[in-house]
């Protein structure tokens, strides 16, 4: 009797991966990969295979799990997500800081209750929106507002001249593209850049984090420090933090403007505006891909067996919208009990340095627009707003607004 062939079974087709960048609506791919393969193949930007985890489990044990590297994400040969737009040695930008002995100074500069910072932010928001009042009746809310907003914070936290923002904000769009290819005007922009910054270091005006840092070179504890080293510190602050507050923002806005019955709550419950903030980055969907980990070694993963050298992403928006986490995930709930265990501000030993700025930079602007334009509505059908495509962050192009 003969016996018939073993039949295989092909794993099944890769996905391309990001799904979507429009952030009024779910991917309708992440439910069902949750539920059936919360760890799956997948096709990245670059053109490279990596593993995607969408449950809430699995990716907070991948961030956790020193097993899982930032840093090597950067390595030569490596599968990428997307091409480098910043040296590769910048990537592990913290982890930098805290090994030249500077996690310190940038601790101290990103804390929201530093002298008079949240009366700045709070004078800086009501004086964008009277030019905005005074330019009106529609606005762009994110070039207006959030973005000038967020570039201004930064300015005053680095303790260089608002005048810089600018100069600095102009080559954003360029080092957070999601290219499969390395792009030329990144490395051109992050020349300028960090020459930009290294003749700040010696301005007389110079205050803040750059001037405390320029100080430091005259420590001999820190006879290690470059100029460049310390520009590095100024620039990728400025960029990592204003793309990732404003595009953050903007985002819990869309939420507010397509959902009114939200912004009709926190504009008549300010005192839920605190809960608010941290219920809108669990639900918005401001991180346009995922956080890229390098698998050191061989391992399991839920279902999945993970070889070393292989790139896993954390899927954020599919972990804070997670059933088996977070009960009817959908719904924006200010009263939820656990919604600050989102994974938006990441976790393990990359968990964000700036949440606490992160959250007061975000709920002073919305009590300030939510007082001063209790009809803030979006002047467009939602399905008009129009996204950036290949960028670390969704974001709209334009978010045009009445009140």
């Amino acid at each position: 009797m003969t016996t018939a062939p073993e039949r295989r079974i092909d794993p099944p087709p890769l996905l391309d991966f990001p799904f979507s960048w429009n952030g009024t609506r779910v991917p309708a791919e992440i439910e069902g990969l949750r539920a059936a393969t919360p760890v799956r193949r997948v096709r990245t930007i670059a053109g490279d295979e990596a593993w995607l985890v969408s449950s809430y489990a699995l990716c907070r044990q991948v961030l956790k799990d020193d097993r899982f590297s930032l840093k090597d994400t950067s390595a030569p040969g490596v599968p990428r997500q997307y091409a480098l737009t910043i040296p590769p040695e910048v990537v592990n930008n913290m982890g930098n800081i805290t090994g030249a002995g500077l996690r310190r100074a940038v601790m101290k500069a990103l804390n929201p209750k530093a002298p008079g910072l949240v009366d700045w932010m709070r004078r800086e928001a009501h004086r964008l929106v009277d030019r905005m009042v005074a330019d009106g009746p529609t606005a762009d809310l994110r070039g207006a507002f959030a973005e000038p907003y967020s570039a201004g914070l930064h300015c005053r936290l680095l303790g260089i001249p608002q005048t810089e923002a600018p100069a600095f904000l102009r080559g954003l769009d360029i080092a957070f593209m999601n290219s499969a290819c390395p792009v030329t005007g990144a490395r051109i922009n992050w020349d300028r850049d960090i020459t930009r910054m290294t003749t700040l270091l010696d301005a007389p005006d110079t205050r803040g984090l750059m001037g405390e840092l320029a100080a430091l070179r005259d420590d001999p504890g820190h006879g290690q420090l470059t100029d460049e080293m310390l520009a590095t510190v100024g620039v990728t602050l400025f960029g990592a933090g204003v793309v990732s507050t404003s595009g953050f923002l903007t985002m819990a806005l869309v939420h507010l403007l397509t959902h009114p019955d939200v912004r009709d709550l926190l504009r008549d419950r300010p005192d839920l505006i605190g809960p608010g903030v941290e219920e809108l980055l669990r639900v918005n969907l401001s991180i346009g891909d995922a956080l890229p980990r390098l698998a050191l070694e061989d391992l399991r993963l839920g279902e999945a067996e993970v070889r070393r050298g292989d790139l896993v992403l954390v899927l954020v928006e599919g972990a804070n919208l997670d059933p088996e986490k977070f009960p009817d995930p959908h719904r924006f709930d200010p009263h939820r009990d656990n919604a600050a265990d989102h994974l938006s501000f990441g976790e393990g030993a990359h968990y964000c340095p700036a949440t606490g700025l992160g959250r007061a930079h975000a709920g002073i602007a919305l009590e300030v627009l939510l007082d001063r334009m209790p009809d803030l509505a979006l002047a467009v059908p939602p399905a008009q707003l129009v996204w950036r495509t290949g960028f670390m962050k969704r974001i709209p192009e334009r978010l045009p607004v009445t009140w």
